[in-house]
C-alpha cells in the first residue's frame, strides 16, 4: 500500500493539475516553507459560494507539488463549505502521525489519502500543507473582495 501511495504522490507531482494563473483572481496567496524552500501561489475566484476557478504555481518537493495538484482536483468548482471541510480533514490526516483516519474520512479524501505516511516525518508536514495554507488565505481574501456573483476569471494557457 505504501508503494501505491508513493506512486500517487509522484504521478501527481509530475501531472500538476491546475497549474497556471488566473487573469483576474478574487484572492491569491503566496506561501513559502522556510524549512525547505518550497513555495507556491494559489489564486481563486469565488462565485455563488463556491470556488469557481482555482489555479496555482509553485516549486518544491514532490510532496508539496502533488498536494497542490490534488488540492486543485478536489476543490475546483466545489462549494466553500465542502472546501473547508476537506481542508480540515486533510490537516487532520497530516497531523495524525502516519495513522489513517476513520474509514469515512479516508474515503472523503480520495487520492489525498496517499499522504497518510507524511505525518510520520515532521519535516514533511509543512510541505503537504503549504498549498492548503495558501488556499485558505486566498479564500479569505476572495470573500473580502467579492460582494456578489460576477464573471469569474479564466485560466491563462
Amino acid at each position: 500500500m505504501q508503494q501505491l501511495y508513493q506512486q500517487v504522490i509522484l504521478d501527481n507531482s509530475r501531472a500538476r493539475s491546475g497549474e497556471g494563473e488566473l487573469t483576474a483572481p478574487h484572492g491569491q496567496s503566496f506561501q513559502v516553507n522556510p524549512t525547505c524552500g518550497d513555495e507556491c501561489t494559489v489564486q481563486v475566484a469565488v462565485e455563488n459560494n463556491r470556488v469557481s476557478h482555482l489555479a496555482w504555481t509553485g516549486r518544491g518537493c514532490s510532496i508539496s507539488q502533488a498536494s497542490l495538484s490534488l488540492m486543485y482536483e478536489m476543490v475546483d468548482g466545489e462549494q466553500l463549505e465542502r472546501v473547508e471541510l476537506l481542508g480540515e480533514t486533510f490537516r487532520e490526516l497530516i497531523h495524525n502521525r502516519g495513522h489513517e483516519l476513520n474509514p469515512g474520512k479516508m474515503e472523503q479524501l480520495e487520492d489525498l489519502s496517499a499522504f497518510t505516511g507524511v505525518g510520520r516525518y515532521s519535516a514533511r508536514v509543512k510541505c503537504a500543507l503549504l498549498g492548503w495554507m495558501a488556499l485558505r488565505d486566498a479564500l479569505v481574501q476572495a470573500q473580502r473582495s467579492t460582494s456578489g456573483p460576477g464573471q469569474g476569471p479564466q485560466t491563462q494557457a
